[in-house]
Protein backbone atom coordinates (compact mmCIF):
# COMPACT_ATOMS: atom_id res chain seq x y z
CA UNK A 1 0.00 0.00 0.00
CA UNK A 2 0.68 3.81 -0.41
CA UNK A 3 1.63 5.69 2.28
CA UNK A 4 0.01 9.52 1.65
CA UNK A 5 0.48 11.78 4.91
CA UNK A 6 -0.54 15.73 5.43
CA UNK A 7 1.64 18.75 4.57
CA UNK A 8 1.21 21.09 7.10
CA UNK A 9 -0.64 24.14 6.34
CA UNK A 10 1.59 27.14 6.92
CA UNK A 11 2.51 27.89 2.76
CA UNK A 12 5.96 29.35 4.33
CA UNK A 13 7.01 26.03 5.49
CA UNK A 14 5.01 23.72 2.97
CA UNK A 15 8.39 23.62 0.52
CA UNK A 16 10.92 22.46 3.51
CA UNK A 17 8.50 20.02 4.92
CA UNK A 18 7.39 18.57 1.83
CA UNK A 19 10.88 17.89 1.08
CA UNK A 20 11.69 15.95 4.42
CA UNK A 21 8.41 13.65 3.97
CA UNK A 22 9.29 12.66 0.61
CA UNK A 23 12.92 11.77 1.41
CA UNK A 24 11.64 9.87 4.09
CA UNK A 25 9.46 8.04 1.76
CA UNK A 26 6.03 8.98 1.33
CA UNK A 27 3.98 8.62 -1.73
CA UNK A 28 1.69 11.49 -1.40
CA UNK A 29 1.18 14.33 0.50
CA UNK A 30 -2.07 16.38 1.12
CA UNK A 31 -3.88 19.07 2.72
CA UNK A 32 -6.74 19.96 4.82
CA UNK A 33 -9.03 23.25 4.96
CA UNK A 34 -7.65 24.21 8.24
CA UNK A 35 -6.09 27.38 9.59
CA UNK A 36 -4.53 28.10 6.07
CA UNK A 37 -5.56 28.00 2.36
CA UNK A 38 -6.09 24.53 1.53
CA UNK A 39 -4.79 24.71 -2.22
CA UNK A 40 -1.21 27.53 -1.29
CA UNK A 41 0.82 24.54 0.46
CA UNK A 42 0.65 22.37 -2.91
CA UNK A 43 0.72 25.17 -5.00
CA UNK A 44 4.54 25.40 -3.26
CA UNK A 45 5.36 21.79 -3.22
CA UNK A 46 4.14 21.36 -6.97
CA UNK A 47 5.89 24.50 -8.14
CA UNK A 48 9.56 24.42 -6.14
CA UNK A 49 12.25 23.06 -8.71
CA UNK A 50 13.69 21.50 -5.27
CA UNK A 51 11.07 19.68 -4.32
CA UNK A 52 10.77 15.97 -6.18
CA UNK A 53 8.05 15.13 -7.89
CA UNK A 54 4.98 13.60 -5.33
CA UNK A 55 1.40 12.58 -5.87
CA UNK A 56 -0.84 15.74 -4.43
CA UNK A 57 -4.20 16.13 -3.33
CA UNK A 58 -6.76 18.32 -1.47
CA UNK A 59 -8.16 16.37 1.87
CA UNK A 60 -10.39 18.15 1.68
CA UNK A 61 -11.48 21.66 -0.17
CA UNK A 62 -14.77 22.86 1.16
CA UNK A 63 -16.59 23.03 -1.46
CA UNK A 64 -20.00 24.87 -1.20
CA UNK A 65 -18.60 28.21 -0.24
CA UNK A 66 -16.83 27.62 -3.55
CA UNK A 67 -17.70 28.08 -6.91
CA UNK A 68 -17.33 25.13 -9.10
CA UNK A 69 -15.09 27.28 -11.89
CA UNK A 70 -13.02 28.66 -8.99
CA UNK A 71 -12.32 25.01 -8.01
CA UNK A 72 -11.82 24.00 -11.71
CA UNK A 73 -9.64 26.64 -12.44
CA UNK A 74 -7.20 25.78 -9.41
CA UNK A 75 -7.27 22.27 -9.67
CA UNK A 76 -6.55 22.40 -13.66
CA UNK A 77 -3.49 24.64 -12.84
CA UNK A 78 -2.10 22.42 -9.93
CA UNK A 79 -2.64 19.53 -12.54
CA UNK A 80 0.00 21.91 -14.55
CA UNK A 81 2.31 22.28 -11.89
CA UNK A 82 2.15 18.92 -10.42
CA UNK A 83 2.69 17.50 -14.24
CA UNK A 84 0.07 15.10 -13.58
CA UNK A 85 0.03 14.37 -10.42
CA UNK A 86 -3.09 16.32 -8.50
CA UNK A 87 -6.32 14.90 -7.00
CA UNK A 88 -9.00 17.17 -6.26
CA UNK A 89 -10.67 16.43 -3.37
CA UNK A 90 -13.97 18.18 -1.97
CA UNK A 91 -15.66 17.95 0.94
CA UNK A 92 -19.00 19.53 2.62
CA UNK A 93 -18.54 20.28 5.95
CA UNK A 94 -20.94 20.39 8.66
CA UNK A 95 -23.94 23.46 8.92
CA UNK A 96 -22.55 25.57 11.72
CA UNK A 97 -18.80 26.04 9.71
CA UNK A 98 -21.07 26.92 6.66
CA UNK A 99 -22.97 29.41 7.68
CA UNK A 100 -21.25 30.63 10.79
CA UNK A 101 -16.93 29.96 9.72
CA UNK A 102 -17.63 30.51 6.09
CA UNK A 103 -20.80 33.05 6.19
CA UNK A 104 -22.39 30.92 3.25
CA UNK A 105 -25.65 29.39 2.69
CA UNK A 106 -26.59 25.50 3.72
CA UNK A 107 -29.09 23.27 2.15
CA UNK A 108 -28.87 19.97 1.08
CA UNK A 109 -25.17 18.80 1.56
CA UNK A 110 -25.22 15.55 -0.75
CA UNK A 111 -27.44 17.50 -3.36
CA UNK A 112 -25.34 20.13 -3.40
CA UNK A 113 -22.27 18.31 -3.17
CA UNK A 114 -23.08 15.72 -6.11
CA UNK A 115 -24.08 19.18 -8.43
CA UNK A 116 -20.31 20.64 -7.04
CA UNK A 117 -18.99 17.41 -8.15
CA UNK A 118 -20.79 17.29 -11.88
CA UNK A 119 -19.97 21.07 -12.54
CA UNK A 120 -16.55 20.56 -11.57
CA UNK A 121 -15.94 18.03 -13.86
CA UNK A 122 -18.20 19.32 -16.88
CA UNK A 123 -15.95 22.63 -16.86
CA UNK A 124 -12.61 20.58 -16.43
CA UNK A 125 -14.21 18.28 -19.91
CA UNK A 126 -15.10 21.84 -21.37
CA UNK A 127 -12.02 22.78 -21.69
CA UNK A 128 -9.93 19.32 -22.40
CA UNK A 129 -12.40 18.64 -25.36
CA UNK A 130 -12.61 22.46 -26.50
CA UNK A 131 -16.81 21.49 -26.58
CA UNK A 132 -19.33 23.82 -25.18
CA UNK A 133 -19.17 24.86 -21.56
CA UNK A 134 -23.59 24.08 -20.93
CA UNK A 135 -24.02 22.65 -17.22
CA UNK A 136 -27.44 23.98 -15.53
CA UNK A 137 -27.70 22.68 -12.12
CA UNK A 138 -30.53 23.31 -9.31
CA UNK A 139 -28.04 25.33 -7.32
CA UNK A 140 -24.69 26.17 -9.80
CA UNK A 141 -25.02 27.45 -13.64
CA UNK A 142 -22.06 27.15 -15.82
CA UNK A 143 -23.20 27.95 -19.77
CA UNK A 144 -20.36 30.84 -20.58
CA UNK A 145 -16.64 29.92 -21.39
CA UNK A 146 -15.54 32.23 -24.17
CA UNK A 147 -12.41 31.72 -25.69
CA UNK A 148 -10.39 34.11 -23.72
CA UNK A 149 -10.92 32.27 -20.68
CA UNK A 150 -10.83 28.70 -21.84
CA UNK A 151 -7.21 27.39 -20.84
CA UNK A 152 -7.33 24.31 -23.45
CA UNK A 153 -6.75 21.00 -23.34
CA UNK A 154 -4.22 20.53 -20.12
CA UNK A 155 -1.29 18.42 -21.34
CA UNK A 156 -1.56 16.16 -17.87
CA UNK A 157 -5.09 15.18 -18.46
CA UNK A 158 -8.17 15.89 -16.32
CA UNK A 159 -7.80 15.81 -12.87
CA UNK A 160 -9.30 13.63 -10.77
CA UNK A 161 -12.45 14.82 -8.68
CA UNK A 162 -12.75 13.02 -5.09
CA UNK A 163 -15.29 13.60 -2.33
CA UNK A 164 -15.15 13.20 1.12
CA UNK A 165 -17.91 11.23 2.98
CA UNK A 166 -18.71 9.74 5.93
CA UNK A 167 -22.48 8.76 6.30
CA UNK A 168 -24.67 6.49 3.48
CA UNK A 169 -26.44 9.40 1.52
CA UNK A 170 -23.12 10.90 0.54
CA UNK A 171 -20.77 7.96 0.50
CA UNK A 172 -24.02 6.84 -1.97
CA UNK A 173 -23.49 10.36 -3.75
CA UNK A 174 -19.29 10.13 -3.80
CA UNK A 175 -20.03 6.21 -5.70
CA UNK A 176 -22.13 7.84 -8.14
CA UNK A 177 -20.63 10.88 -9.30
CA UNK A 178 -16.59 11.66 -8.21
CA UNK A 179 -13.95 9.66 -9.16
CA UNK A 180 -12.84 8.40 -5.80
CA UNK A 181 -14.20 8.24 -2.20
CA UNK A 182 -12.34 9.74 0.75
CA UNK A 183 -13.41 8.22 3.56
CA UNK A 184 -13.37 10.23 6.70
CA UNK A 185 -10.65 9.28 9.36
CA UNK A 186 -12.87 9.13 11.95
CA UNK A 187 -14.78 5.49 11.51
CA UNK A 188 -14.26 2.02 12.49
CA UNK A 189 -13.22 -1.60 10.77
CA UNK A 190 -17.12 -2.47 11.58
CA UNK A 191 -18.16 1.13 10.12
CA UNK A 192 -16.41 1.37 7.55
CA UNK A 193 -17.34 -2.86 6.56
CA UNK A 194 -20.78 -2.37 7.81
CA UNK A 195 -21.99 1.05 6.71
CA UNK A 196 -19.50 2.78 4.09
CA UNK A 197 -18.94 -0.39 1.79
CA UNK A 198 -22.59 -1.20 1.09
CA UNK A 199 -23.40 2.57 0.80
CA UNK A 200 -20.25 2.46 -2.20
CA UNK A 201 -22.03 -0.43 -3.77
CA UNK A 202 -25.11 0.85 -4.14
CA UNK A 203 -24.58 4.25 -5.54
CA UNK A 204 -22.24 1.91 -7.87
CA UNK A 205 -25.39 0.05 -8.29
CA UNK A 206 -27.16 3.39 -8.84
CA UNK A 207 -24.63 4.89 -11.52
CA UNK A 208 -24.31 1.53 -13.10
CA UNK A 209 -20.99 1.59 -12.87
CA UNK A 210 -18.51 -1.23 -11.74
CA UNK A 211 -16.06 0.63 -9.30
CA UNK A 212 -14.92 4.14 -7.55
CA UNK A 213 -11.47 4.12 -5.96
CA UNK A 214 -11.19 4.04 -2.31
CA UNK A 215 -8.70 6.15 -0.53
CA UNK A 216 -9.20 5.28 3.09
CA UNK A 217 -8.09 7.51 5.91
CA UNK A 218 -6.59 6.26 9.36
CA UNK A 219 -5.47 8.50 12.59
CA UNK A 220 -2.63 6.58 13.84
CA UNK A 221 -0.52 6.97 16.82
CA UNK A 222 2.90 5.42 16.13
CA UNK A 223 6.38 5.63 17.47
CA UNK A 224 9.87 3.77 17.65
CA UNK A 225 9.84 3.40 21.13
CA UNK A 226 6.50 3.13 24.16
CA UNK A 227 6.91 6.30 25.26
CA UNK A 228 6.94 7.76 21.71
CA UNK A 229 3.40 5.88 21.02
CA UNK A 230 1.86 7.10 24.42
CA UNK A 231 3.09 10.90 23.60
CA UNK A 232 1.44 10.20 20.20
CA UNK A 233 -1.84 8.37 21.45
CA UNK A 234 -2.65 11.22 23.43
CA UNK A 235 -2.78 14.08 20.20
CA UNK A 236 -4.91 11.01 19.02
CA UNK A 237 -7.37 10.75 21.76
CA UNK A 238 -7.89 14.60 21.53
CA UNK A 239 -8.69 14.27 17.89
CA UNK A 240 -11.34 11.57 18.80
CA UNK A 241 -12.90 13.48 21.56
CA UNK A 242 -13.20 16.67 18.80
CA UNK A 243 -14.71 14.78 16.33
CA UNK A 244 -16.69 12.23 18.91
CA UNK A 245 -18.66 15.82 19.83
CA UNK A 246 -20.18 16.21 16.78
CA UNK A 247 -24.06 15.41 16.04
CA UNK A 248 -23.32 14.40 12.47
CA UNK A 249 -20.68 11.56 13.45
CA UNK A 250 -22.21 9.93 16.21
CA UNK A 251 -23.21 7.11 13.88
CA UNK A 252 -19.39 5.75 14.26
CA UNK A 253 -19.68 5.86 17.91
CA UNK A 254 -24.04 3.88 17.45
CA UNK A 255 -22.12 1.26 15.76
CA UNK A 256 -19.44 0.14 18.62
CA UNK A 257 -22.17 0.84 21.45
CA UNK A 258 -21.08 4.42 22.58
CA UNK A 259 -23.37 6.75 21.13
CA UNK A 260 -24.16 8.14 24.58
CA UNK A 261 -21.16 9.50 24.74
CA UNK A 262 -21.59 11.94 22.11
CA UNK A 263 -24.10 14.20 23.58
CA UNK A 264 -21.48 14.05 26.83
CA UNK A 265 -18.46 15.03 24.82
CA UNK A 266 -20.46 17.81 23.07
CA UNK A 267 -21.28 19.50 26.12
CA UNK A 268 -17.77 19.31 27.07
CA UNK A 269 -16.98 20.25 24.17
CA UNK A 270 -18.86 23.70 24.90
CA UNK A 271 -16.71 24.50 27.96
CA UNK A 272 -13.74 23.91 26.29
CA UNK A 273 -12.77 21.28 28.53
CA UNK A 274 -10.38 19.64 26.12
CA UNK A 275 -8.58 17.58 29.02
CA UNK A 276 -12.09 16.34 30.09
CA UNK A 277 -13.18 15.82 26.38
CA UNK A 278 -9.65 13.36 26.06
CA UNK A 279 -9.99 11.53 28.99
CA UNK A 280 -13.47 10.16 28.46
CA UNK A 281 -11.92 8.26 25.43
CA UNK A 282 -10.36 5.64 26.87
CA UNK A 283 -7.46 3.01 25.01
CA UNK A 284 -10.14 0.24 23.77
CA UNK A 285 -11.80 3.23 22.29
CA UNK A 286 -8.91 4.30 20.75
CA UNK A 287 -7.89 1.07 19.44
CA UNK A 288 -11.39 0.73 17.56
CA UNK A 289 -11.52 4.43 15.63
CA UNK A 290 -7.69 4.67 15.39
CA UNK A 291 -4.74 2.78 14.78
CA UNK A 292 -1.58 2.58 17.61
CA UNK A 293 1.40 0.61 17.70
CA UNK A 294 5.12 0.72 16.02
CA UNK A 295 5.02 1.28 12.36
CA UNK A 296 4.78 -2.41 12.02
CA UNK A 297 1.85 -2.98 13.92
CA UNK A 298 0.44 -0.05 12.45
CA UNK A 299 1.44 -1.34 8.90
CA UNK A 300 -0.29 -4.40 9.49
CA UNK A 301 -3.49 -3.38 11.25
CA UNK A 302 -4.27 -0.87 7.87
CA UNK A 303 -3.63 -3.58 5.54
CA UNK A 304 -6.19 -6.13 7.86
CA UNK A 305 -8.64 -2.94 7.40
CA UNK A 306 -8.38 -1.79 3.72
CA UNK A 307 -5.73 -4.03 2.17
CA UNK A 308 -8.55 -5.71 -0.20
CA UNK A 309 -10.15 -2.44 -0.87
CA UNK A 310 -7.12 0.12 -1.47
CA UNK A 311 -4.27 0.68 -2.92
CA UNK A 312 -2.82 3.70 -0.51
CA UNK A 313 -3.93 5.12 2.82
CA UNK A 314 -3.70 8.86 4.07
CA UNK A 315 -2.65 8.91 7.92
CA UNK A 316 -3.10 11.71 10.10
CA UNK A 317 -0.61 11.86 12.85
CA UNK A 318 -2.35 14.64 15.49
CA UNK A 319 -0.29 16.32 18.18
CA UNK A 320 3.01 14.14 16.64
CA UNK A 321 5.87 15.65 14.62
CA UNK A 322 7.38 12.39 13.74
CA UNK A 323 11.43 12.39 13.16
CA UNK A 324 11.93 10.82 9.06
CA UNK A 325 12.98 7.57 10.34
CA UNK A 326 8.79 6.49 12.18
CA UNK A 327 7.78 7.65 8.69
CA UNK A 328 10.40 5.73 6.79
CA UNK A 329 9.40 2.73 9.07
CA UNK A 330 5.70 3.30 8.60
CA UNK A 331 6.10 3.77 4.49
CA UNK A 332 8.37 0.40 4.43
CA UNK A 333 6.11 -1.36 6.12
CA UNK A 334 3.30 -0.62 4.30
CA UNK A 335 4.92 -1.24 0.80
CA UNK A 336 4.74 -4.79 1.85
CA UNK A 337 0.49 -4.91 2.69
CA UNK A 338 -0.85 -6.82 -0.04
CA UNK A 339 -3.14 -4.21 -1.89
CA UNK A 340 -6.84 -5.39 -3.52
CA UNK A 341 -6.66 -7.78 -6.63
CA UNK A 342 -6.47 -5.88 -9.68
Amino acid sequence: MKLDVQLDGRPDEAGERARTLIAAGVDGLFTFEGPHDVFLPLIVAAGSPDVPPTDLMTNVAIAIPRSPMQLANTAYDLQLLSRGRFRLGLGSQIRPHIENRYGASWSRPAARMREAVLAVKAILDAWQSGGRLDFRGEFTKHTLMPATFAPGPNPYGVPPVLLGALGPVMTRTAAEVADGLLVMPFHSHRHFRERTLPAVAEGLELAGRERIDLYPQAIVATGGSPGEIEAATFGVKALLAFYGSTPAYRPVLDVEGWGDLQPELNALSKTGDIMAMTGLIDDTMTRTLAVVGTPAECAAEIGRRFGDVAERICAYFPGSTHPPETITALATELGKAQGPPQ
